[in-house]
């Protein structure tokens, strides 16, 4: 049997179900979930490897129209997962409240020449169940292959055998290929830095409310993995309003304390042992339109000759 390997990226609206579908097919968590829109902001890579083939998964964000700032940078990072993947999975939720945002999708995936497979999200939600067929007739008249899934109980053995059924029919779409691209034993080739302030963004928008989330960004200032009798982990959390940084931190430093608190308890189930994390809040106005940051930040894309 030939060896098969390639990029796969998923593609839909924000919310629809990408990133617990990444972590759901490589059953390991790389991509953080949250009940908010627009969580991931750049491409995230997961791994799945088998002695047929490797699958590298690439979480896109959800699909937006924006040209300048974060939002731009969103749009454009999308565009790109499409442009550079081998095959893609367009993601549709039956929870999406505009319908010609599904059809968007779909039309988006379809016309792009890429092989693809068409993913009907969230079945679970009873109320909207006829809207799977209606999202699978939408997929097969663009010629896609269409199939449901539910994740609401992801350990149980009906979940277990469709994702090793999608597993196959992803591996399928792969060209062939002499190797795998990455390490067979990695599960993600995001670094560890990365992947901790990912965890910290995302118990921001656990813990922080209303639109806030969004004008958040995390970044690394120390990691000292050798430092005694615990590693030392010290992360700036940056709001883009003065007013916003008192909310963050909370009343006697009651809502930093409990982001801090889950964020260590993830950061350490990752690293495999014990850490100390030092969390601090910085103020820094309007960051998304500041090019230097946003780079320094991964919120930027190298320009191509």
């Amino acid at each position: 049997m030939m060896y098969r390997t390639g990029f796969l990226g998923l593609i839909g609206q924000p919310n629809a179900g990408k990133s617990t579908l990444m972590n759901f097919l490589v059953d390991e968590k790389v991509s953080i979930v949250t009940a908010k829109p627009q969580t991931t902001r750049r491409r995230v890579l997961g791994l799945w490897s088998s002695d047929e083939g490797q699958i590298v998964f690439v979480d896109a964000p959800g699909l937006i129209r924006a040209d300048q700032g974060l939002n731009g940078f969103l749009a454009k990072e999308a565009g790109e997962v499409i442009a550079d993947s081998d095959a893609l999975l367009a993601v549709v939720s039956v929870d999406e409240k505009a319908a010609e945002d599904n059809e968007k999708t779909l039309e988006l995936v379809a016309s792009s020449g890429k092989p693809w497979i068409g993913i009907v999200t969230k079945t679970d939600l009873g109320e909207k169940g006829h809207r799977v067929l209606i999202l699978k007739d939408m997929i097969e008249k663009r010629k896609g292959k269409a199939l449901s899934l539910s994740l609401k109980n992801p350990k149980s053995r009906e979940a277990q055998e469709d994702r090793e059924a999608l597993l196959l029919e992803c591996l399928a779409l792969m060209p062939e290929a002499p190797a795998p691209l990455y390490d067979i034993e990695l599960f993600t080739p995001e670094s560890e830095r990365a992947l901790i302030c990912e965890i910290i963004r995302e118990k921001c928008f656990e813990h922080v409310h209303q639109e806030i989330p969004f004008g958040i960004a995390v970044r690394m200032i120390k990691f000292d993995e050798m430092a005694e009798p615990v590693p030392r982990i010290a992360v700036e959390v940056l709001v883009s309003k003065e007013n916003h940084k008192g909310i963050v931190i909370g009343k006697a430093g009651s809502v930093l304390k409990q982001i801090g608190t889950d964020a260590r308890k993830d950061i350490e189930k990752l690293l495999g042992q014990k850490v100390f994390l030092e969390l601090k809040v910085s103020v820094r106005e309007d960051w998304a339109k500041n090019q230097r940051l946003m780079k320094e930040l991964g919120y930027a894309h190298e320009r191509k000759s």
